[in-house]
């Protein structure tokens, strides 16, 4: 499935190739820190088809707690919007996007979650909150 994506201020746009099957929830402490929410949805391109088309990410590098790997997160230098993390090497084959970041992220529903360990215990059943269609 090809998918477009931006951050929230527009400056960076790509374009990508995805299995939606392979969209995910991580509950990780990581994930909860880096988008101050219980979790993160991300989806990994299909080797070699992600395209910036503007702007330049900047990137943090940061060693996982608990295996040592080093990722790169990428981020919008304006509006800090998430984009996209990779492993630690200049031209890497893939890429896992930020879903929130994707035009089409109401076709990604997540098929898994991961590091369910660390899930926040409100997080894992919001439905019966109330809801209002707007604020």
């Amino acid at each position: 499935m090809k998918v477009t994506g931006a951050c929230h201020c527009g400056q960076i746009t790509y374009e990508a190739e995805v299995d939606p099957e392979r969209s995910g929830i991580c509950h990780c402490t990581d994930c909860q820190v880096l988008t101050g929410s219980a979790f993160r949805v991300s989806v990994p391109t299909l080797a070699g088809t992600f395209r910036l088309l503007t702007g330049a990410p900047n990137v943090y590098l940061k060693t996982t707690a608990d295996s040592g790997a080093k990722r790169r997160h990428a981020f919008c230098p304006n509006c800090g919007s998430p984009v996209y993390v990779t492993a630690d090497e200049d031209n890497p084959p893939t890429r896992t996007l930020r879903v929130g970041g994707l035009a089409q992220r109401e076709q990604l529903a997540p098929e898994r979650r991961v590091w369910c360990k660390s899930a926040l215990s409100w997080s894992l059943d919001v439905g019966g909150l109330p809801g209002i269609s707007e604020q």
